[in-house]
């Protein structure tokens, strides 16, 4: 029974399909469509974490890093650059350790 998906995957998942007894069709993206399905992934992957339960919090949230792994090497992103635009903005905004909830501007 076919099921279309036309979703960014993990690269062995179509080996994986096979091995089950099944087969699959995928293309290969280009770079700008690359891109294009991360950003996507990320949402479909915050939105899974969003959503998970506190037994499978830790597996949607390394889901997730990959996705922002695959973002940072495909936009030529380095960690160090990641880390001290982070450090920027919490010096500028602060963080979320107070859990203040903005409930309205008078």
């Amino acid at each position: 029974m076919k099921k279309e998906y036309h979703k960014l995957v993990r690269d062995r998942i179509p080996e994986m399909i096979r091995e089950s007894g099944n087969d699959c069709e995928f293309v290969i993206l280009s770079e700008a469509e690359y891109r294009q399905a991360l950003r996507q992934k990320l949402i479909e992957e915050a939105g899974e974490a969003a959503a998970a339960d506190e037994a499978d919090l830790v597996a949607e949230l390394a889901d997730l890093s990959e996705v922002m792994d695959a973002v940072m090497v495909s936009f030529g992103i380095s960690g160090d650059r990641l880390l001290a635009e982070k450090i920027k903005r919490r010096e500028a905004r602060g963080g979320f350790a107070q859990k203040i909830m903005l409930l309205r501007t008078l």
